[in-house]
């Protein structure tokens, strides 16, 4: 199972370079997925002004699209790192988003968020979105929240912080995996 890894945000000293690392090394330890991380930084976009993806499917407009394009169709399910800006999830996640849909679909999807409510409020927006793009949204999610943040920042590896997190990521990539097999299937 191919499980993308999408780092949600863009903004100089973003917290997801920390939260990356810490998922992509413990997902490296499994030996029922590959993990590959999709950094939204390498996928500059215009901001979406085009036809709906939904009815043009892989018609894309530009070669930076076309390449976001084929790289979500890759994948059997997405982990999606989210901030939480103003109550709400990033633009940039948003745009990518909107640039494409087929690609997203009948695929799992599930998020890892952070903020002062560990980035709830953006995750349960995702989900509705997620919906409309005819993604499976996971229940399970990990929530981050600001002690474990400020942790994170003090401790020199990043990564050992997160440690009471663990179980939480181990449990919703066992869950991401079982239904990225499913629907795989299902897709044929």
């Amino acid at each position: 199972m191919l499980i993308q890894v999408i780092t949600g945000t863009t903004r100089e000293g973003r917290f997801s370079e920390s939260v990356a690392r810490w998922v992509m090394e413990h997902l490296a330890t499994r030996a029922d997925l590959d993990a590959e991380l999709v950094d939204l930084r390498d996928h500059p976009l215009p901001f979406f002004d085009g036809p709906p993806p939904a009815r043009a499917p892989r018609e894309y407009p530009t070669g930076e699209v076309a390449r976001l394009g084929r790289t979500l169709d890759r994948a059997d399910g997405f982990l999606v790192l989210t901030a939480e800006y103003n109550h709400g999830y990033p633009a940039v996640l948003k745009n990518a988003m909107d640039w494409t849909f087929a690609e997203w679909q009948r695929k799992p999807i599930t998020f890892a968020g952070w903020g002062n409510v560990g980035g709830a409020r953006a995750i349960e927006q995702l989900r509705q979105v997620a919906v409309e793009f005819e993604l499976a949204p996971l229940r399970h999610a990990v929530h981050i929240l600001p002690e474990t943040m400020m942790a994170v920042r003090r401790d020199p590896d990043g990564t050992a912080a997160f440690a009471a997190l663990e179980p939480r990521l181990t449990l919703l990539a066992d869950e991401l995996v079982w239904w990225a097999g499913a629907l795989a299937a299902a897709r044929g």
